[in-house]
This record gives structure tokens, sequence and C-alpha cells, in this order.
């Protein structure tokens, strides 16, 4: 771990972001091809699975889950559930709308963790933006699909919990951010075990699927969610917010590359309203614990 941690130094905290822009929607891209074979939940169960096993030899999970006060361990807990609950949301999302719109839903809830952490003009005046552009993307065949559009907005509401959730997490001195995400995830698995379990086993029968499963997870959670901690350790936070006004346009570069979703020109233009108020908006000034 020592090892790789000073590699991970020598590597400019730019790339890392990089990394986890690409890794972040390339795997919802693949995980949305393995629907027809897997299931919906079937392949939200299979990336949370292969995430958790993954970080628990290095993480421990269940030793810092022990460790934690109570409090710590409460958050924790609520941290893993809203996880599970997300991702289930984001991939029943997906089946039923295009990643780009899915994907920019999510930054107008970042912009609304932003906008109670430090009220402002701006940081109305960039969720104004924001929500214009989400309301550009759902032209008149998207609003017909009112559950996909409820799921997404379930996705944005629980992303927007997971970034509060995280932070207090962090200020209660739960472990270090690997290690949080690892318990998180360990306590995902459980709570989605039941809900994806029976689509899940189907895939096991299939080397090839369960590889595939495996695939998603790593390229999901595994490897964006660690480059996430590589450039956010050594980014100011201002700078890390301004980045991440690119992904809603790599969400959409990804999506069209490899599931064809070929943004109009309408599209791009809610796109380059949501990337414009990501782009404004100042995030909270960062608390210490």
């Amino acid at each position: 771990m020592q090892v790789f941690t000073e590699m991970a130094e020598r590597v400019p905290p730019q790339a890392w972001f990089g990394v986890s822009a690409v890794f972040h929607y390339l795997g919802p891209a693949f995980a949305v091809l393995l629907f027809p074979a897997v299931g919906v939940l079937g392949v939200a169960w299979l990336r949370i699975a292969s995430a958790a096993l993954i970080f628990a030899p290095v993480t421990r999970p269940v030793k810092t889950f022990r460790s934690a006060d109570g409090r710590s361990r409460v958050l924790l807990m609520a941290l893993g559930a809203c996880l599970a609950l997300m991702n289930v949301s984001f991939y029943v999302a997906l089946a039923r709308l295009p990643v780009s719109l899915v994907a920019a839903m999510e930054f107008v809830a970042t912009i609304c963790v932003a906008l109670v952490g430090l009220r402002s003009l701006r940081n109305l005046a960039a969720l104004a933006l924001a929500a214009f552009g989400v309301f550009v993307l759902i032209n008149l065949s998207l609003a017909s699909d009112p559950v996909g559009l409820a799921f997404a907005a379930a996705n944005a509401t629980l992303f927007g919990m997971y970034i509060v959730l995280g932070h207090r997490a962090a200020e209660a001195g739960a472990g270090t951010g690997v290690e949080r995400l690892g318990s998180a995830m360990l306590i995902a698995l459980i709570v989605v075990f039941p809900i994806g379990v029976s689509e899940a086993i189907e895939a096991m029968s299939s080397p090839t699927l369960l590889l595939a499963g495996i695939g998603v997870g790593v390229c999901s959670s595994v490897i964006p969610y660690v480059s996430d901690q590589l450039a956010m350790s050594r980014l100011p936070r201002a700078t890390f917010a301004l980045m991440l006004s690119l992904l809603p346009a790599i969400a959409t570069l990804i999506a069209a590359i490899v599931l064809g979703q070929i943004p109009t020109l309408r599209d791009l233009l809610g796109i380059a309203l949501v990337t414009g108020g990501v782009a404004l908006h100042k995030p909270p000034p960062e608390r210490r614990p």
C-alpha cells in the first residue's frame, strides 16, 4: 500500500481526475450493455459486490467499523445504505433515459449541496443555470417516461445525501477516505443483497457475464473512487469543483462512443448550460473536524 501511495504521488492530481472522470461514466456505459443479459438489479448487485470484495482486503472494513465511535458507525451505516440505493436508482434510470440527462441531474444535486453550505447569489445563479439545462434536456419524448425521471431524481437526491454524509463521516474521524469507502461499500452490499441477488445468481452460471459484471464494478466504483481520493487530497477544493464542470461533457462523449447516444443540438445546449452552472458554482468552505 505504501509503495502504491508513493507511486501515485508522482502522478499529477489532474491526471487522476481525468482517470476518474473517464471511468466514472465508462463503467455505467458498460453496465447498460449488460442490462439485457443480466438485468438492471443484477448489474447493480454485481457492481457493489465486486467493489466491496476488492476493497475489503486493503481497507479492512470490519476493523474500521469496530474502531469507530457510535456516531461514526451511524454515519457509516447511513453512507452505505445511501450508496446502495443510489446505485440501484442510477441503473434503473440509465435503463430508461440517456446517460447525459441522468448525469446532468446529479450535478444539480451537487450545486444544491453547495448552495446550502454557502448561500450566495452566485450559487443561486449556478443552480438556476444548471436546472434550466436539465429542463432543456428533458424534451417531450423523455417527459413521457415519468418512472425513469423519478428514479433519476431519486439518484440525484441520494447523490447529494452521499456528499453530505461523506463529509460528516470525515469530520467524525471515521478512518481515512478509502477506509470509509470500504466500510460503506460492505454495508451497501448488505443492503442491496436481497434486492438484486436473484438476477445476479443467474449471471454467475456464465463466466463471461460474471467477469463482465466484475469489470463494471472495477470501472464504476474501484478506479474512479480511488482516483477521486488521489485527486482531491492534492487539489485545492475550488480547483476540483471547477474541474467537475468537465464531467457532463465527458458523460455525453462516452455515451455517444459506447452506446451510440448521439446528442442533438438541443442536448448540446442543455449540457452546455449544466456545464456553465457547475463551473459557476462555488463549493462551501472546507470544515475541519
